[in-house]
């Protein structure tokens, strides 16, 4: 499926699929062929289940727009469990990551993907000594990446714009960019995602489509996620932002709240249809 330039795929996490067959058959009833996957779920599995599940893949006819990596004991409870223990700053949990993170890049590569998104965790203010820790990580991931011909995507959100973008710049990396998700920059009070589009626009190379409802006391409690079209992010706005900023991309839609996925996927398409008819 095709809303004006944009491929539209849904992230396989949100459909809690029970295995790439069930993917598929959901991938399907939606009228999509396009996901993003996440690779976590298939590193975990024994040689002989990777073996059968990758094969069902191969011959699903689905696409794939890229690749997502979460983490073993990431905490999202609440913002500060997420701060403490997300992403590639925490040194306990570094050598894991970084190996589970190079097996996603090979395995991308074997999919034929090109990019993986991912939270590489909040980013130190510059003066903290973990600020250069965390530029040495992704610089390590990223080069390991490269060596795949894949690229790193850091996910928005636990950042402000103009500070992801001063550490992209400090980063120098030419195959780190963004994947942008409006909603988690109001879940994490975070900034106007809007406003974000346009401070990182030239970054861009893969974006989430969600919904969110910022809480009372942002920062320091998690916003409500809403299926798209009926929180905060205006989806006129937030299409007119990505095109003027240039991007053509796909529009990967997540959903990871509520117990309707599918009807809550399907509420995000007709949401992007009546968004682009207005742009």
């Amino acid at each position: 499926m095709t809303i004006s330039v944009h491929d539209i795929a849904v992230c396989s996490w949100s459909l809690r699929p029970n295995g790439m067959q069930d993917l598929a058959t959901k991938v399907r009833q939606l009228g999509l062929e396009h996901v993003q996957l996440m690779l976590l779920d298939l590193l975990q599995l024994d040689d002989k289940r990777k073996y059968e599940q990758l094969g069902h893949l191969r011959t699903s006819g689905i696409r794939f727009t890229g690749g997502m990596m979460s983490f073993p004991e990431e905490d999202y409870t609440t913002i500060d469990a997420i701060h403490r223990t997300g992403g590639f700053l925490p040194d306990e949990s570094w050598p894991l990551r970084k190996r589970l993170s190079i097996e996603g890049a090979k395995l991308a590569r074997e999919l034929g993907m090109r990019l993986i998104g991912t939270h590489v965790g909040f980013v130190p203010p510059k003066a903290d000594p973990k600020y250069g820790v965390m530029l040495g990580r992704v610089r390590e991931l990223a080069a390991a990446f490269g060596e795949q011909g894949i690229d790193l995507l850091m996910e928005t959100g636990q950042e402000r714009a103009d500070e992801l973008f001063k550490f992209l710049h400090d980063l120098a990396a030419a195959n780190v960019f963004i994947n942008f998700d409006p909603a988690n920059m109001i879940l994490y009070g975070a900034g106007n995602p809007i406003d974000a589009i346009r401070t990182l626009g030239r970054f861009i190379h893969h974006v989430h489509v969600k919904d969110a409802t910022a809480s009372g006391k942002p920062g320091v409690e998690w916003g409500e996620e809403a299926p798209f079209g009926t929180g905060q992010v205006n989806p006129r706005l937030f299409l007119g932002a990505l095109r003027d900023a240039g991007y053509t991309g796909p529009l990967a839609i997540e959903r990871e709240a509520g117990n309707d996925r599918m009807g809550d996927v399907r509420i995000a398409i007709e949401s992007l249809r009546k968004a682009t008819s207005e742009c």
